[in-house]
């Protein structure tokens, strides 16, 4: 049985909602809990008249235990309607765009104000209701926006000229805010709903209107509006308690750089044809889809197959390159350093080694290797007359060190195609570097690539790898430790300075072609914090003990965003597994990695940490893990029956979320926010939950001394006594 999920807390707000869909929208969000601002001018269906319909659903909302206020105000004043939900409920979260009207006309009979009223309550409404609400979501970091369109707007309908370009202006609307708010946790959705209404009662049949119930359009709307809810940027038909998700495809189409209109019309088939199809995600999309195409169109006449089946592709594997000479300085093992967000402060000096020459222990970060080997593997790449670099995307990058490289100074590197793969779409150049001093006799390190070329596939080689890397597995288990860390709006821009100046990652009209909405952040970037998460955790802060890292780039990391790495201790194996995502969407950046370790006897070696990457670290997760591993090893604790969400503070701010589940089996403990309803919220200082578990506080005086609040059953707290007590055998 799923857990009912709540709206408690959350402020929506529901325009149009004085009957039909909108009242149906305001119910339920208040039967779960919200507070709800009913919005209804009280006009017919065409935009006339004035009557007090909120106040009737705001009384079915009284009457139910619920909590809601009447706004009487026209959409135009968008600011109004948002006001009224602050100044009752000091928020807002939700806004559903719901309000409209009609005005049907042919197109040939329609007037200039048929058509401006139309825009202006459908098209303009929305936006001005969403855009007085869009601050407050954004320094809330939290939002969900609704756009109502309609299957006019979708597919068009004979009278509706007016209604449909508005409709439609709502998906584009939508499709732009999801762009925008994601950096903030706003997302945006759109939905077509079908449902009876006093719009739809003039046309349509009462066994149909009975059948298209408001109330059955409303579960969709409420879920999209959840704080678990991840989907933004979609498109969703409702009618009758069914739903679906629509998308766009595009054919795969044909493609010509010195395309005719003859060539058009011969190949018009090929044109429309959607046996074979793709879903575009973004507009920029259009320019790389083109791009790839025309691409592939004139590597497809270069390679021809030789008689044994492959292609010329084919004859760069085992291509050589060096030995290479390669100089590099102090300055730019340092620059590097701060590029992948090493950092000196006064009162932590983790970093101190890898930024001051003058340290007695200044040394590379390991993964400076990276960078060798990728300048090394770009210059064997740019030999190859059929690759457009520009088409490159870096797929996968590991390195494993024999002798650290030494702190400046020139080394000789020798490239290697090992293998060409043919991916359908793409080819996969896997190529090897490996470095040495200037007497090619101390090997400091070999490092592997995989590079993705689009629209260099297709001509019959081989598929699967000779050389495949070793792969992992992520334990089936909370992460042993855990780092934060902010990567900054500057990062990307501090980081092409080591050498990779794609104007991907710092032109935004560039970025916006490849279909992201800002730069992004260099895989080889966020793979080097990774690298030093690691160092910090597990080596003793001593780039020497980490012998080698492997990951696989899954999705882009934006400046600005929170880069989370999660390891796992894998000591008979000399291995730490690691997995990098992003706290505001959830994606996961960096899969299938893990570092070789000499994990040694360093007593801090595999503490557990939460660390906000600043040198903060929390002392409460050691207890956590602590607790976790005796909940795993005593599944009784679920007798205990609760939920306990547990908000760890620092310096007066959210630091960590932990939600210990004992009412549910197996009994889990997991390092984030609740998905869903809690027994008990307990907040508390990181400091303050040490001193209780230590015995130097107790938790009652913790309590009255307004060190430790809790919402919920306070009584359930009691029993994770046992849990909490240092040398409990539980």
């Amino acid at each position: 049985m799923s857990i009912p999920l709540s709206f408690k807390g959350r402020v929506a707000i529901v325009t149009g909602a004085g009957g039909g869909l909108g009242r149906g929208y305001a119910l339920l969000f208040a039967q779960k809990g919200a507070s709800v601002v009913v919005n209804d001018l009280g006009g017919d269906y065409t935009g006339g008249g004035k009557s007090r319909m909120a106040d009737k659903v705001v009384d079915e909302i009284h009457t139910a235990g619920g909590i809601a206020v009447a706004n009487y105000d026209s959409v135009e004043d968008g600011d109004k309607i948002v006001n009224t939900a602050v100044k009752n409920f000091g928020r807002v979260d939700i806004v559903v765009n719901n309000a409209g009207i009609l005005r049907d006309k042919s197109f040939l009979k329609m007037t200039n104000d048929d058509w401006d009223m139309i825009q202006r309550v459908h098209l303009r409404g929305s936006f001005m209701v969403t855009r007085a609400a869009w601050s407050h979501m954004r320094k809330q970091q939290f939002g969900r926006i609704i756009m109502t369109s309609s299957a006019s707007g979708i597919y068009g309908n004979f009278g509706q000229a007016n209604y449909s370009a508005a409709k439609n202006g709502l998906v584009g609307l939508s499709h732009t805010l999801a762009k925008e708010g994601g950096k903030y946790n706003i997302h945006c959705n759109v939905v077509a709903p079908v449902a009876g209404s006093r719009m739809t009662a003039t046309v349509m049949p009462e066994d149909v209107m009975k059948f298209l119930d408001p109330l059955l359009v409303a579960p969709l709307v409420v879920y999209l509006c959840h704080e678990s809810c991840n989907e933004t940027g979609g498109l969703f038909e409702t009618a009758g308690g069914w739903s679906a998700q629509l998308r766009n495809q595009r054919t795969i189409g044909y493609a010509k750089r010195d395309l005719t209109v003859e060539d058009v019309a011969n190949n018009w088939d090929k044109i429309t044809d959607f046996s074979k199809n793709e879903i575009p995600s973004s507009g920029g999309g259009t320019t790389v889809a083109a791009m790839e195409r025309v691409k592939a169109s004139e590597v497809t006449m270069k390679h021809t197959p030789t008689s044994g089946g492959e292609s010329n592709m084919s004859q760069y594997s085992g291509k050589k390159i060096g030995p290479v000479s390669v100089s590099y300085t102090a300055d730019q093992l340092i620059l590097y350093a701060l590029g992948v967000g090493a950092k000196v402060k006064h009162t932590d000096n983790k970093d101190l080694h890898y930024l001051y020459e003058g340290h007695e222990n200044f040394s590379a970060v390991p993964s400076y290797s990276a960078i060798i080997g990728m300048n090394l593997s770009t210059g064997m790449l740019s030999t190859m007359s059929l690759i457009d670099y520009s088409q490159v995307l870096h797929g996968e990058q590991a390195f494993q060190i024999h002798t650290p490289l030494p702190a400046g100074g020139v080394v000789k590197g020798v490239a290697k195609v090992l293998e060409v793969l043919d991916k359908g779409k793409g080819a996969v150049i896997v190529v090897e570097v490996k470095c040495y001093d200037e007497t090619m006799k101390t090997h400091f390190f070999t490092a592997q690539s995989s590079i993705y070329v689009r629209g260099a596939g297709g001509y019959g080689g081989k598929y699967k790898s000779n050389f495949p890397s070793p792969s992992v597995s992520i334990p089936n288990r909370a992460p042993d430790s855990v780092i934060r860390e902010v990567i900054p709006e500057t990062q990307a821009a501090l980081y092409r300075l080591s050498g990779d100046k794609n104007p991907l990652h710092i032109d935004s009209n560039f970025a916006a072609m490849g279909g992201f909405s800002q730069p992004i952040l260099h895989g080889l970037c966020s793979y080097g914090h990774a690298v030093r998460h690691v160092i910090h955790t597990y080596c003793g802060n001593d780039p020497s003990r980490l012998t080698g890292f492997k990951g696989r780039f899954t999705k882009p990391v934006l400046p600005g965003h929170t880069l989370i790495t999660e390891m796992w201790e894998s000591r008979n194996d000399g291995k730490v597994i690691v997995r990098c995502k992003i706290k505001e969407t959830g994606h996961v950046v960096i899969d299938g990695a893990y570092a070789d370790v000499k994990f040694g006897s360093n007593p801090q070696v595999g503490t557990p940490v939460d660390d906000d990457g600043d040198g903060n670290a929390l002392k409460s997760s050691a207890v956590f893990y602590e607790i976790e591993k005796r909940i795993q090893k005593n599944p009784q604790v679920s007798n205990i029956n609760g939920i306990f969400h547990w908000i760890i503070t620092k310096e007066g701010k959210p630091a960590a979320d932990y939600v210990i589940d004992l009412k549910n089996k197996p009994p889990s403990l997991k390092r984030e926010a609740p998905k869903s309803t809690v027994d008990v919220s307990i907040t508390l200082s990181d400091e303050d939950f040490i001193s209780i578990v230590q015995g130097k506080i107790t938790a009652s005086d913790a309590f009255f001394k307004g060190k430790l609040k809790v919402k919920g059953n306070i009584l359930l707290t009691q029993k994770l006594e046992s849990l909490l007590k240092v040398g409990s055998n539980l």
